[in-house]
C-alpha cells in the first residue's frame, strides 16, 4: 500500500490540502509530520528557512524538526552548514532532489565530507529528500525527510513535494497568526496570563495587581478570546507556546 494511502488520503487532491489547512498549531503540524515521516519509512524531518549566506548554524534556521538534538548540535559545532552542498543546491534551484551523503563526500569544499558521512551514518540519516518551498511573502525554505532507506521513487518525490509546499505555507500562516495575536494583547492581559500560569487564582491575581476580581476575569476572558482558545488553561498553553509569557 502506498504511504499516502496509509494516511487515508490521496495526493494530489483538495481533500488532502484541506486536512493540512485544518492544522491549527505548530504542534499539530509536528505530529502530522512525524506520522508522515514514519509512513514514508524515514527517521526524521525538518522544516527550515533557507539560510542566508552569512548564517553559521542550521539550528537557528530550523522551524520545526524531529532531528536528534545531538546530531543538530554536532552539525553546528563542526560548522557544517557553511559549505553544505545541499544548501548550495537549494539556493540555486527550486527543484526537489534526493541526496545521499555517503556517495557525495567530494561535494564539499572544506574537506569535511568524510566527517559528514560518518556523522549522518551514525544516526542512520545519510539519505534525504529535499523539497524547496516558499510562503506568501516569498520567503524561501525547504522540507526534508531523512533516513537510511532507498531513494524515493518518482511517485513518492511527487507526493512529498506536494505535501511540503502546503505544509511550509500552512506553517507560515500559523506563525503569522501567532505574531498578530501577540501584538494584540495588552500588558494587563499578559500580566493576568503570567500569574495564571504561575498557579494563581483570579482573587489572588486581583490582590497582586491591585485590581478587582471582576476586572481580572475580564482581562483573562479577553485574552482567551484573542488567543482563539476556549478556556484559561488553553490560553495559557498557547501563550507559552508563542513566547508571549515565560
Amino acid at each position: 500500500m502506498a504511504p499516502i494511502q496509509q494516511l487515508g488520503k490521496s495526493v494530489p487532491g483538495d481533500h488532502f490540502a484541506g486536512e493540512i489547512a485544518g492544522l491549527k498549531t505548530q504542534f499539530d503540524i509536528f505530529r502530522y509530520m512525524k506520522r508522515l515521516t514514519e509512513a514514508f519509512r524515514c527517521r526524521a524531518f525538518m522544516v527550515f528557512n533557507l539560510p542566508p549566506i552569512t548564517s553559521l548554524e542550521l539550528q537557528s534556521n530550523s522551524v520545526i524538526s524531529s532531528w536528534p538534538a545531538e546530531l543538530l548540535a554536532l552539525y553546528d559545532q563542526e560548522g557544517l552548514l557553511v559549505n553544505s552542498p545541499v544548501v548550495r543546491r537549494l539556493r540555486n534551484s527550486t527543484l526537489p532532489f534526493f541526496y545521499d551523503i555517503a556517495t557525495s563526500t567530494s561535494d564539499r569544499d572544506d574537506g569535511k565530507g568524510n566527517l559528514v558521512s560518518s556523522l549522518f551514518e551514525r544516526f542512520k540519516m545519510q539519505r534525504a529528500g529535499y523539497f524547496p518551498a516558499h510562503d506568501a511573502t516569498g520567503a524561501r525554505g525547504a522540507v526534508s525527510f531523512a533516513g537510511d532507506r532507498e531513494a524515493f521513487t518518482p511517485q513518492e518525490m511527487m507526493e512529498l513535494n506536494y505535501i511540503s509546499v502546503h505544509i511550509f505555507d500552512r506553517l507560515a500562516e500559523i506563525r503569522s497568526m501567532d505574531v498578530r495575536v501577540t501584538d494584540s494583547l495588552t500588558d494587563r492581559e499578559i500580566d493576568c496570563l503570567n500569574w495564571t500560569a504561575a498557579g494563581k487564582t483570579s482573587a489572588e491575581i486581583a490582590d497582586i495587581l491591585s485590581l478587582s476580581e471582576h476586572t481580572v476575569n475580564h482581562y483573562l476572558n479577553r485574552a482567551t478570546k484573542k488567543l482563539d482558545t476556549v478556556n484559561r488553561t488553553q490560553a495559557v498553553a498557547k501563550a507559552l507556546r508563542v513566547g508571549l509569557i515565560k
